[in-house]
């Protein structure tokens, strides 16, 4: 048996803070805006994986009004999302996720965050893709005041 989940996050970028994508650092002048590291990837990572055995999702698992959560790294949101897919039974067969930014360009560092991710998971590198695009100049994402990301995944019944 199989099931799909799809995850989504955006975020504001503001000066004065890291760029976290993917748990590694991406150099650029600004970061983030959120309660945690922002790292959009896998916040969507995580609602990906919540989302597909209907387990909730981040905001009901990690909230943004629990100081608990204070600049915690989303590594930790994704190992307790996975935590809860390998109990019922299910690992990940395939994640693919696209990143949408003007800038920092990406296409350097994509390579790094599908190694970490695939640790992350336990996985094998050939079942993580990330890609990186823009939002030609449309919108906040276009206009450089945000990033946001996208994300699906694919489980099997162990």
């Amino acid at each position: 048996m199989y099931r799909i989940g799809l995850g989504y996050d955006i975020h504001r970028l503001i000066p004065d803070r890291k760029l976290i994508l993917g748990g590694i650092e991406v150099p650029f002048t600004k970061g983030a805006d959120a309660h945690s590291d922002g790292d959009v990837l896998l916040h969507a990572l995580t609602d990906a994986l919540l989302g597909s055995l209907a387990l909730g999702d981040i905001g009901q698992h990690f909230p943004n009004s629990d100081e608990k959560w204070k600049h915690a790294k989303s590594k930790r949101f994704v190992e307790h999302a996975l935590h809860l897919v390998n109990e019922k039974g299910y690992e990940l067969a395939n994640m693919d996720a696209t990143i949408i930014t003007e800038e920092p360009r990406l296409k350097a560092h994509l390579p790094a965050m599908c190694e970490n991710i695939a640790q992350l998971l336990k996985t094998e590198l050939a079942n993580v893709s990330i890609k990186a695009g823009t939002n030609e100049r449309c919108d906040s994402i276009g206009n450089g005041e945000a990033l946001s990301a996208q994300v699906i995944v694919l489980l099997k019944k162990i």
